[in-house]
């Protein structure tokens, strides 16, 4: 499976940018984190799309998990004195096609930079549409599975 983009999302920033995020933020931080995954799995799965979510971090190194055990969907935590920001930039630096890159994010100074890479900027309302028609294909998909599935059941047994 070809994936052609890669979305590379400034977490914090999205976490304050979405009014339903940020009001679960000052509730429970770590849902609020899940929840913003679990938005962006449905571009990963509808779209084949890389997505990589950065936040900011306390600890002493940089942290990768792939939740869902999938290569292609990444979440990071910088260590203290890195910033999601930083790292963002760097990928994109760093990248064999930054044209492919689609950053994420309402920081304009990473805006500017990531696009002077040759990236593209995804504003946080744009991604929140992506985010939503993604899982609405997804659905679609399942319940056309579902709906398979059912009529396979009800065929008689050769």
């Amino acid at each position: 499976m070809a994936f052609n983009k890669h979305l590379l999302v400034d977490g914090a920033n999205l976490l304050h940018a979405w009014p339903e995020l940020r009001a679960l933020l000052k509730r429970d931080r770590g849902a609020a984190r899940s929840r913003l995954a679990s938005q962006l799995s449905a571009i990963h799965d509808a779209e084949q799309t890389r997505v990589t979510l950065v936040f900011d971090g306390r600890g002493p190194k940089l942290a990768v998990e792939h939740p869902g055990e999938h290569e292609t969907f990444t979440l990071i935590s910088t260590p203290a004195g890195l910033t999601a920001d930083d790292v963002i930039e760097q990928l994109v630096a760093r990248a064999p096609d930054a044209g492919a890159c689609h950053v994420a994010t309402a920081d304009q100074a990473v805006r500017q930079t990531i696009t002077a890479l040759g990236a593209h900027w995804v504003p946080p309302e744009d991604l929140a549409q992506w985010a939503a028609g993604a899982a609405q294909r997804v659905a679609a998909q399942v319940a056309g599975l579902r709906r398979n599935n059912a009529q396979q059941w009800r065929r008689p047994a050769s």
